[in-house]
């Protein structure tokens, strides 16, 4: 019996007795479980797992890896994820024993240096953002606008002010909206305007005294900074609201311009987007927050402090929200994106910012002749162009295009996203790529252009399984294996 990918499940390969160590007779007298625990703490019979033996997990394991399409092996122009390659250096510095091996409950004065560390990226990531206090607790970045958001209920709360609304542009991050629902706001919406940038007037329109926060993503979701931004966080500051920085797209900023120098209160960080931690399956993830000093008392707790040339957590912070994340958030990715920002330094890192740059606007000018670029012929660090003509001429659609980079070993753009731009292709190269790569990806989106329908409907062509139906497998998902 094989899966539908035509690899047999371990489940499937089990064979009673097979086992991947043999473990010698115990020496010592033995108690049963049942007179360690509680008796309706043990089940009646073991678990099913399946009995295979090392060199049949070994093969079953690598075999399937080879199926994996990620950074390591394919170009991957994930639109607003920012899928920068991670070098390995900093996973073998991260791996070292004086750092993996420590253990988040070890006494402050038995773990200094990775304090040292850490109090040291708290800094460097102030002076990134141009503010005063960072919360490096947040184990992502959906949770880093949580937290922020939540810094500022109990800003608010401690001056009187009972403000419950958080406006959002309409181009923004899903998780912008979802943020601002579970911290207790009341998101609105405010339009973008035939730029694609902040629409003032819909602005000024929804600015009112009930206003707590304006968060914004500069630059946004279509790949463009939005100018109007000084004028923005004044207008915010003036019916005294915060602005809050969606970090996403820091990567199109990093040491060209500052959030903090714009009128930005508070943002946070996507360590895997801007200094890249590892990406993908849901985790590890780091959100870091930074914050103007009139919102750090209420950061999350601890926060490292360095006192008479020593480190230490300080829980001491009688207006912080309290943890955000089990001990102090996920400290090997902080430590990866620490090797990566001291790797580089401030000109390596600026340098960052303009090859992405110039690789988004190379892909786009090679592009744009046979696409439609709705917003600009300029971008920063990546754009969304729409298959919308081609739908309309060939029935060929943006999922259609996705599914077809397959066939050229390129991982699809995200698509359908942002929801202003029908059929959107949202294309980031990021720095790291060759013009070798992007001309073969570009190359390869030119010849879909002159593809016929059909073909293009049925891609991918060359992979273990071609389209599934997408509909039933979210509506009837096989969540278990029935042997």
């Amino acid at each position: 019996m094989q899966s539908d990918l035509g690899t047999e499940l371990l489940f499937e390969m089990s064979h009673a007795g097979r086992r991947c160590q043999r473990v010698p007779a115990c020496d010592v007298p033995v108690r049963g479980v049942t007179s360690l625990l509680p008796a309706d703490a043990v089940a009646d019979a073991p678990p099913p797992l399946p009995e295979v033996g090392e060199i049949d997990l070994i093969r079953h394991f690598v075999n399937l890896s080879t199926r994996n399409m990620c950074i390591d092996t394919n170009f991957y122009p994930l639109g607003s994820c920012t899928m920068k390659y991670n070098p390995k250096r900093h996973e073998r510095l991260a791996a070292l024993g004086g750092l993996a091996d420590l253990h988040p409950l070890q006494a402050d004065a038995s773990c200094q240096g990775m304090l040292q560390m850490l109090f040291e990226m708290q800094n460097i990531l102030a002076e990134i953002a141009g503010l005063d206090a960072v919360s490096l607790q947040p184990a992502a970045g959906a949770q880093g606008e949580l937290t922020a958001l939540l810094v500022a209920a109990a800003y608010f709360r401690d001056r009187g002010e009972k403000r419950n609304r958080v406006l959002i542009p309409d181009s923004a991050h899903g998780t912008n909206p979802a943020s601002a629902a579970i911290a207790g706001f009341d998101a609105v919406s405010i339009k973008s305007n035939e730029r694609g940038l902040v629409d003032m007037s819909d602005l000024k329109s929804k600015l009112d005294d009930h206003a707590a926060v304006f968060m914004i993503t500069n630059p946004n979701t279509l790949g463009l900074f939005d100018t109007q931004i000084a004028d923005i966080t004044k207008l915010v500051h003036e019916h005294g609201a915060l602005v809050y920085l969606d970090g996403a797209n820091m990567n199109a900023i990093l040491g060209i311009t500052r959030p903090g120098d714009f009128g930005v209160d508070m943002m946070h960080y996507n360590v895997h987007k801007t200094f890249t931690g590892p990406h993908g399956a849901g985790g590890p993830g780091s959100g870091p927050i930074a914050v103007r000093t009139n919102l750090a008392p209420f950061l999350p707790c601890p926060v490292v402090v360095q006192e008479s040339g020593a480190y230490r957590l300080d829980f001491q912070r009688p207006k912080a929200i309290g943890r955000v994340r089990s001990f102090f958030g996920n400290v090997g990715i902080l430590l990866r994106g620490y090797c990566y920002i001291r790797t580089l330094g401030p000109d390596g890192l600026k340098e960052v910012t303009q090859n992405a740059v110039l690789n988004a606007n190379y892909v786009l000018a090679r592009i744009k002749g046979a696409f439609e670029v709705p917003y600009g012929d300029r971008c920063m660090h990546e754009f969304v162009a729409s298959a919308r003509g081609l739908k309309r001429e060939k029935r060929t659609s943006a999922m259609d295009i996705a599914k077809r980079l397959l066939d050229y070993g390129f991982h699809a753009p995200t698509v359908y996203f942002p929801l202003v731009v029908p059929e959107a292709i949202m294309i980031e190269p990021t720095e790291t790529e060759s013009r070798k790569t992007l001309d073969a990806f570009a190359d390869a989106l030119l010849e879909m252009r002159q593809a016929d329908a059909d073909f293009m409907h049925q891609a991918p062509h060359t992979l273990a399984i071609s389209r599934p139906d997408e509909i039933k497998a979210a509506k009837e998902p096989i969540l278990r294996w029935k042997g």
